[in-house]
């Protein structure tokens, strides 16, 4: 089983596009559906088979929020990858033989319990030091086809990156500066290409790499093993950044939450009818 570790530290400030949302609290408080949008995260982590303990950087026990599995808090450092850095090491300091953790954004309320448990079991088959989630842009625009993604467009497909992945604890004391600025520029591909070298910004920007190209390049660059997940689900790598994918999002898991409803309405009316045939068998044989 492996830790998962939820980044929840940022706050909107006056003039982000979530600010009117968020009432001068965190971003992954924000209300969708009735339940504040990291719960959603939580349900899914709880009911996990993959996952040992939840570590929530950047909140407190006084948010309410709960999980099936133990929650473990720990404060925001500022920065994103210090937020990442602080939760390997209460991952270790919970279990000094952890070798992986999830790294999970607080944004992704469509997240299942069955997609953590099939991004840790397609990792686990080989022995690498980090697995990044891509979901191909039909796939994005099949199921959220007004969710208006940033692509990295390459040679043999467009993809959007997930917002759940899997690092090998060793990654927060190696390479620490390339990360930094790779996260930083998490939302400009172009960024972070020049940021691991212009000869692979420059194939990238004219798409001349492939995926799994791309993937060799920067490993190499970065001097890791990794390697590219590609999803078949949305939900994973559908965060909410901006007020129109919060709506879509609030809008989805109010269905989700009617077809629940009426799936156990359903359920009960079956059981009902059983148990009254059966007590009328009952009667007859009498």
């Amino acid at each position: 089983m492996i830790d998962a570790i939820i980044t929840a530290g940022g706050i909107p400030q006056p003039g982000d596009r979530l600010y009117a949302y968020s009432n001068g609290n965190s971003k992954a408080l924000i209300d969708v559906a009735g339940k504040p949008m990291i719960q959603w995260v939580l349900d899914a982590l709880g009911d996990s088979k993959a996952v040992k303990n939840v570590i929530i950087v950047g909140l407190t026990a006084k948010s309410g929020l709960t999980c099936k599995k133990p929650i473990h808090y720990v404060s925001n450092q500022g920065r994103m990858l210090a937020n990442i850095v602080t939760g390997v090491n209460k991952s270790l300091e919970l279990d000094a033989r952890s070798e992986y953790v999830f790294i999970v954004s607080s944004d992704i309320p469509a997240l299942k319990s069955e997609m953590v448990d099939w991004l840790a079991k397609t990792a686990m088959e080989t022995r690498d030091e980090m697995y990044y989630g891509v979901c191909p842009r039909e796939v994005m625009e099949a199921r959220y086809p007004e969710s208006k993604r940033t692509y990295t467009k390459l040679k043999d497909m467009q993809v959007c990156g997930a917002d759940i992945n899997i690092i090998h604890v060793n990654q927060v004391t190696q390479h620490l500066d390339m990360w930094e600025q790779l996260i930083g520029n998490r939302k400009s591909p172009a960024k972070q290409a020049a940021v691991i070298g212009w000869s692979i910004a420059f194939k990238y920007l004219t798409g001349q790499f492939t995926l799994q190209e791309l993937v060799e390049r920067v490993c190499e660059r970065v001097g890791i093993k990794g390697r590219a997940l590609i999803w078949e689900h949305a939900e994973p790598c559908m965060d909410v950044d901006k007020p129109h994918q919060l709506q879509i999002m609030r809008a989805d898991m109010e269905e989700q939450q009617r077809a629940a409803i009426a799936a156990q309405k359903k359920l009960a009316v079956k059981i009902k009818s059983a148990a009254t045939k059966a007590m009328k068998a009952k009667s007859k044989e009498k």
